[in-house]
Parts: C-alpha cells; structure tokens; sequence
C-alpha cells in the first residue's frame, strides 16, 4: 500500500535550506520541514530530468516494492538513487505526475 510522503512544486525561487541533488541537477528543500509536507524543486538550466516534473508538481507516495508499483505503468523516469536513502521513480496517470519512493537498507 502507497503511504504518501509530499507534494513538490518546481520554483525558480532560491531557498535556504535547499540541499543539491547532483544527479539529477536539482535544489531540492525537505518535505519534512514543511508544515504541509511540500518540497520545492529547483533546476538547473541544464538539467535534463523529465520536462513534466521540472514542469508541473507531482505528489509523492511511498511503496514497499518500487519495481512492482512501477510495473505496467507509464513510467517517465525509470528507478535511481535519489539518495543512498531513497529510491524513487516517476510516472503518470492520466495527467497526474506520482512520484514513487522505496525507502533503501
């Protein structure tokens, strides 16, 4: 069963306290220091991460088994290692952009 983890919005807006995730050229602030569970994204101008996420906001669920909630669904981002914690991948349904995060060890 998905138990959700947040909701991130793309922003051009630099914050504080926003850690770079390096793979994927992207500021990203921590979900669980929102009230309300938002992450805001900042990319890069060179970041090649799916037009839809840098685009439109997504919400993120986690899941026990990544590859088996990714299976038979439109995936736009295949699994990575956000990092050496989580495990994510993207996809969409409909025009809902869902993240999905397999917490690692």
């Amino acid at each position: 069963m998905a138990k959700y983890r947040h909701f991130g919005i793309p922003t051009s807006r630099q914050s504080a306290d926003e850690i770079y995730i390096e793979s994927a050229k992207v500021y990203v602030t921590d979900p669980e220091a929102h009230p309300y569970n938002v992450e805001f994204l900042r990319f890069d101008a060179d970041s090649d991460f799916n037009a839809l996420v840098q685009k439109h906001p997504h919400v993120a669920f986690e899941v026990e088994d990544l590859d088996a909630a990714i299976a038979g669904k439109n995936v736009i981002i295949p699994p990575f290692n956000a990092t050496p914690q989580l495990r994510c991948a993207f996809i969409t349904d409909n025009e809902a952009v869902i993240e999905l995060i397999q917490p690692i060890g």
